[in-house]
């Protein structure tokens, strides 16, 4: 496992550093890409694939409480898959549209701020947890894997969750 560390943990380090950094960047752009009309579904396609990586990962949490490793393995790669999709598609979003503003007034500002702080925080920290969860479980270090995952599960969950609140929050105003 040594070797296998030494060549995919700085990779994990990398990538873990440099996609908060690169969508951080990309959405401080002044200038936005004309993209038209293509892009302005986007926010609904944005929380279909918060909702769909939170039923993977749920049925991932089921499958593994069942003892059947491979349904866990499939449920957790397909909510990678949709959370990676939902990273591109957001950047492309972001980087296309200028930003909307909340409008909501009252206590409901301040739970959707609150919301949407917890939420983008942790879809940081949520980049270095699911790929070393991943890392873990595919290279069958077993006692790691489920070391890590008992914290990224539940922080993965509340990111996918909350995306979808932020979208319903949010879709007044889009």
């Amino acid at each position: 496992m040594k070797s296998k560390d030494s060549t995919y943990l700085p990779i994990i380090t990398a990538l873990s550093i440099a996609i908060p950094f690169v969508v951080a960047l990309l959405m401080l752009l002044p200038d936005k890409l004309n993209l038209g009309e293509n892009v302005k579904n986007l926010p609904l396609f944005h929380a279909m694939l918060n909702g769909a990586t939170a039923i993977a990962l749920l049925f991932g949490f089921y499958f593994i409480k069942n003892k059947k490793i491979t349904y866990h393995r499939t449920s957790m790669l397909t909510a990678f898959c949709f959370s990676s999709v939902f990273l591109v598609s957001y950047v492309t979003y972001h980087i296309s549209v200028p930003a909307s503003k909340f409008g909501g007034e009252g206590n409901i500002r301040y739970f959707y701020f609150f919301i949407l702080i917890t939420h983008i925080v942790l879809a940081a920290t949520i980049v270095p947890l699911a790929l070393l969860s991943i890392y873990r479980g595919l290279t069958g270090e077993i006692q790691k894997h489920r070391k890590i995952a008992t914290i990224t599960f539940p922080i993965w969950l509340y990111v996918a969750i909350t995306g979808v609140l932020v979208y319903l929050f949010m879709q007044p105003y889009y």
